[in-house]
């Protein structure tokens, strides 16, 4: 199988440290949206679906968007290297602090007299401490994972596969994900049963999988006219993988 970047300009990550994307900020900028937008519009919404032999399968509604921010995070570490996405999970992470801190403050403000929607703010955007310290904890060493496993896996295939560094990745880090996040936020409390937390846990893996597996021809197609329009194929060779650094 040819190597999805063969007759592109393949380089090492470590020669780009001053090169400018055009898409790039584009690419950043839709990571950040979708994790801000997953964690508020999604957050609180009970959904569930009807499968086969099953049933009735309940499902936070977020998991159908929070997925994509690892799939682009992927994105950005197969075509721009895993630096730039570094600097993208590190802007993600800030916004998710700030966001976090605006609504506390918002929802603690004194509220007007005659106005009667605290009680559904509070209901959507009251989070307890726990899971939001877990949701930014999940997060930070989640996508840190799945893209230091994403750049290892394109060196150790040569470029070949983007499938299997895909699907890869995405078992990795969304596995440390729910792994971080259910504990930290739940356990402990008396209706989650350790029992429970590893079902829910569970569940969650395979349908955040499930959903990105379905989505490999989409990411085929982004990663594909990503290289072509920035002409380079980038392999993390000699790259710091150290999360703590925002430098190319």
């Amino acid at each position: 199988m040819k190597a999805e970047g063969e007759g592109l300009r393949q380089v090492e990550a470590r020669t780009l440290s001053r090169a400018h994307f055009r898409y790039f900020d584009f690419v950043l900028v839709a990571f950040v949206v979708d994790i801000l937008l997953s964690n508020v519009i999604g957050a609180e919404k009970r959904s569930f679906v009807t499968l086969p032999w099953i049933g009735a399968w309940p499902f936070g509604a977020g998991i159908l968007f929070f997925p994509v921010s690892y799939l682009i995070d992927d994105v950005m570490t197969e075509v721009y290297g895993y630096a730039r996405a570094r600097r993208a999970i590190w802007c993600g992470f800030v916004a998710l602090a700030f966001m976090a801190l605006m609504e506390w403050t918002v929802v603690h403000l004194p509220v007007a007299p005659g106005w009667t929607g605290q009680g559904a703010y509070e209901r959507v955007f009251g989070s307890g401490w726990r899971i939001i310290v877990a949701s930014m904890c999940a997060f930070f060493v989640g996508d840190f994972v799945e893209s230091t496993v994403m750049a290892k896996l394109k060196i150790w295939s040569e470029g070949k596969n983007l499938w299997l560094r895909f699907w890869g990745s995405t078992v990795v880090g969304e596995s440390v994900d729910s792994l971080i996040f259910y504990p930290l936020a739940f356990y402990g409390m008396t209706d989650w049963p350790v029992s429970a937390l590893a079902e829910v846990m569970l569940s969650q893996v395979i349908l955040k999988v499930s959903w990105e597996v379905l989505l490999t021809p989409v990411t085929y197609a982004v990663v594909g006219w990503l290289k072509r329009k920035e002409g380079v194929d980038v392999y993390d060779i000699g790259t710091n993988f150290t999360p703590f650094s925002i430098q190319d």
